[in-house]
């Protein structure tokens, strides 16, 4: 029997990744501020989170000025979309694997 675990992706283990993607997949940019709103976090832990998705190139970032006042915004990546899409494949067959009185 195959692993039922082996495909879910180390980058989205942690609540705030997964949260982070989530809003990124549905949105087709978000701002640092508003992913920090949307998910109540502090810019120090979205910050290190950013971080650790921009390094595996799930995520683009994008730093411009409004005004005189800077503007960083996060999209998705192809790449990132599709680890992300694989690791709910992989969340979604795992629930429904769980049943073992129907196998």
């Amino acid at each position: 029997m195959k692993n039922p675990i082996q495909n879910l992706n180390k980058a989205f283990e942690n609540k705030v990744r997964l949260g982070v993607m989530a809003a990124l997949m549905v949105n087709s940019r978000l701002s640092f501020n508003e992913l920090k709103d949307l998910l109540e976090l502090t810019d120090g832990n979205l910050a290190s989170h950013i971080k650790a998705l921009e390094k595996e190139r799930f995520i683009s970032v994008n730093k411009t000025f409004v005004g005189k006042k800077p503007n960083t915004t996060y999209a998705v990546t192809s790449s990132g979309s599709k680890a992300f899409e694989l690791h709910l494949k992989a969340l979604e067959d795992l629930i429904k694997n769980q049943n073992i009185t129907n196998k």
